[in-house]
């Protein structure tokens, strides 16, 4: 079997928006799971500034028939102007995680 999974990568600022944020992805089937990482320091440019700020990261496994879907929900939730929502290939692992992966995401 041939599979297509992938993960999205998004941070978020509070660890209250990202339990929401899951909970959505995952209820409505654009992911079959979301992985929460501790708050990390983030450090970019925007508009000229130097920022510093905290930020959990949200690992976001899904298909690729629904990765559109997702990361135009995680967009359209977000708070952030321009949020990082980044998505990266699957290349190999276990079959039965990859294929529970399909399944869980099989509306799309």
């Amino acid at each position: 079997m041939v599979y297509s999974a992938l993960l999205i990568q998004t941070t978020v600022s509070d660890l209250l928006f990202a339990k929401k944020l899951a909970q959505i992805l995952v209820k409505e089937h654009l992911a079959a799971c979301v992985h929460i990482a501790p708050q990390g320091l983030s450090l970019y440019q925007w508009e000229n500034t130097l920022e510093r700020n905290e930020e959990l990261t949200l690992s976001i496994k899904t298909s690729q028939k629904a990765a559109k879907a997702c990361m135009a929900r995680i967009q359209a939730l977000h708070p952030y102007e321009v949020p990082e929502i980044i998505c990266l290939p699957i290349i190999d692992g276990l079959p039965d995680y990859l294929s529970w992966i399909e399944d869980q995401t099989r509306e799309y």
